[in-house]
């Protein structure tokens, strides 16, 4: 029915946004997960030390005090929006290969929408 292949699309597109959202906060967590990483020392001894300070550590690039339950934690999260990434991934996958072209309309269409928002 018409119905039915309407609600198959705009599911579809809806999958395909939220793909398109999951990998954002993938990359989000990312750079959240380097940050809570230490300073190498060679970075501690490039930084430029601030006016009125005495050594490497008061320089531009210092970042907190490494936590390894913070970066635990954000690894745990980005394994978790893994999974959910390439479980999305394959069902996006699975409906373009019923070859049916509104389907894969939705699918294009949401992804765009989703890399756009």
């Amino acid at each position: 029915s018409r119905a039915g292949m309407a609600l198959s699309v705009l599911v579809i597109l809806l999958l395909a946004m939220l793909y398109e959202a999951i990998k954002m906060g993938k990359a989000v967590l990312l750079r959240r997960a380097l940050l809570a990483l230490p300073c190498s020392l060679s970075q501690e001894l490039l930084a430029e030390p601030e006016e009125g300070g005495t050594g490497p550590a008061q320089g531009r690039y210092h970042r907190p005090p490494f936590a390894p339950g913070r970066w635990f934690r954000y690894h745990i999260g980005q394994t978790l929006f893994h999974v959910v990434q390439v479980v999305l991934g394959y069902m996006v996958m699975l409906a373009v290969m019923s070859y049916n072209a509104w389907i894969f309309l939705g699918a294009i269409a949401g992804s765009t929408l989703g890399y756009f928002v």
